[in-house]
């Protein structure tokens, strides 16, 4: 049995109900109550006391006990099973970020389920067609929410051997916090008009200036994840050891050196082999010339490897090129910028001279765009500004073309670094049906207008 949007907010009769038993709010849950064999967690939402400036607390929001929240793993091809339990104060959804899956656990409010408001529960049940490293975080008060903490790691694991018999995951952000601990403003409006708000203080894993041991002379899979709101972050890598890149975004490419630098913008992720130096050399994570933090080689009895063949490719549909609809997208600045008027942040920025207001409930019908599915698209996305936008798209992966800016060998990604007046091209195949949010994941461009729904019918 099928719903449409509108049905899903109406609350209609034959959506199977849960709660948190006598006294809990009931909720409409619209995912599947069977399924195979698959992983199993219970992740849950709450309030969590950590330490970010040495001597001080900061009352951020964790997933699962750890900010950033809990890894998640799942093999390819299997359900992911989790039980989302909600014990903060306001409430939240969960957004899988870079899966391709059913739009009724896609987790934006008002467009494919409710928000879970605090003491309810919310069980998020798919299969995950494509290996990588993904993430997870809310769409619902995304700067305040992302802003406490409350994002995580999900990776999803080949399913058959890669060659890498270590790795690690290294999850960037910034913290939006003062000498005290204490947070600050997550968006500020005169830094949502340029950049984006940033925060004061990085962290990998949470950890200022973390080190991370790996085994000397051994080849890592090393994960980087930028989790943050705002930070693109210019990474590269100072110290004796030899890198290849692995795979962008979670979908593999054909592996190369991994070259000075690489701009990895909020929501962005890579996959990186690195060939640890010596016991006892360290190799600096650097943002630009800032130090991030340390990866330390320790002692290993293992004998060194090979580097590893190519990671397999995604099931993603290739798009029919020669037959494709063109269509243009333009992200530019408001002509006019609009006050904050009570909880209705400023309105910013535009896709092709639209504005999304993230107090409005109906946007997501209003569609910029509506896709026949199976059908071959070419987005020609313009940046019509002088800041950087990471656009993503949910439910969908897409293949970057080219650019007028950059060299690029085509790969297939979620989210692609628009820089300042770049003009980009991209294709995909519409071929997962839904009301789909494309927008730019610098949190506070998203919330003051720099977003779209685009449909598949």
């Amino acid at each position: 049995m099928s719903f449409t949007r509108r049905q899903i907010l109406a609350g209609l009769s034959g959506l199977a109900i849960v709660g948190l038993g006598a006294g809990a709010t009931s909720r409409y849950w619209l995912g599947r109550r069977d399924g195979p064999a698959g992983h199993d967690y219970e992740l849950i939402a709450a309030p969590l006391d950590v330490e970010l400036v040495a001597g001080q607390q900061t009352p951020a929001w964790a997933f699962g006990g750890s900010a950033p929240g809990l890894e998640l793993r799942v093999r390819q091809g299997d359900w992911l099973r989790v039980r989302f339990i909600n014990h903060l104060p306001v409430p939240t959804t969960i957004h899988w970020h870079g899966i391709r899956l059913p739009l009724e656990m896609d987790g934006v409010p008002y467009v494919s389920q409710l928000p879970v408001l605090p003491g309810e529960f919310f069980d998020y049940r798919f299969r995950v067609p494509d290996a990588g490293s993904y993430w997870y975080h809310p769409h619902v008060n995304s700067s305040e929410e992302l802003g406490r903490g409350l994002v995580g790691p999900l990776i999803v694991e080949e399913r058959e051997p890669t060659g890498f018999a270590h790795e690690a995951t290294l999850s960037l952000k910034n913290w939006h916090v003062d000498e005290q601990g204490a947070f600050v403003a997550f968006s500020v409006p005169r830094e949502a008009a340029r950049n984006g708000t940033l925060g004061r203080l990085s962290t990998i894993n949470g950890v200022p200036q973390a080190t991370i041991d790996l085994p000397a002379g051994q080849i890592v899979r090393v994960r980087l994840l930028n989790l943050d709101n705002t930070a693109t972050y210019r990474l590269n890598f100072r110290g004796n050891a030899a890198m290849r890149l692995y795979a962008l975004d979670g979908n593999p490419i054909t592996p190369r050196p991994f070259g000075k630098d690489y701009w990895m913008g909020p929501g962005m992720r890579v996959c990186l082999a690195i060939k640890m130096p010596a016991a006892g050399e360290e190799i600096a994570v650097r943002d630009g010339p800032v130090r991030l933090g340390t990866l330390r080689s320790v002692a290993s009895n293992a004998t060194p490897g090979d580097w590893p063949p190519a990671l397999p490719a995604n099931p993603v549909a290739e798009p029919d090129l020669d037959n494709a609809e063109k269509l243009n997208f333009n992200f530019e600045w408001v002509g006019s910028v609009s006050e904050s008027v009570g909880d209705k942040p400023p309105s910013l920025w535009q896709i092709n001279g639209v504005a999304w207001d993230i107090t409005d409930k109906t946007c997501a019908d209003r569609p910029i765009a509506t896709l026949k599915q199976g059908k071959s698209y070419i987005f020609e996305l313009k940046n019509m500004t002088q800041y950087q936008h990471p656009i993503h798209l949910h439910g969908m992966s897409f293949k970057v073309l080219r650019s007028d800016r950059r060299k690029v060998i085509p790969y297939f990604t979620d989210t692609f670094l628009l820089g300042k007046n770049e003009r980009a091209q991209v294709a995909l195949v519409a071929d997962n049906p839904g009301v789909w949010m494309f927008h730019c994941h610098v949190i506070d461009h998203m919330e003051t207008g720099l977003m779209a729904a685009i449909e598949v019918v």
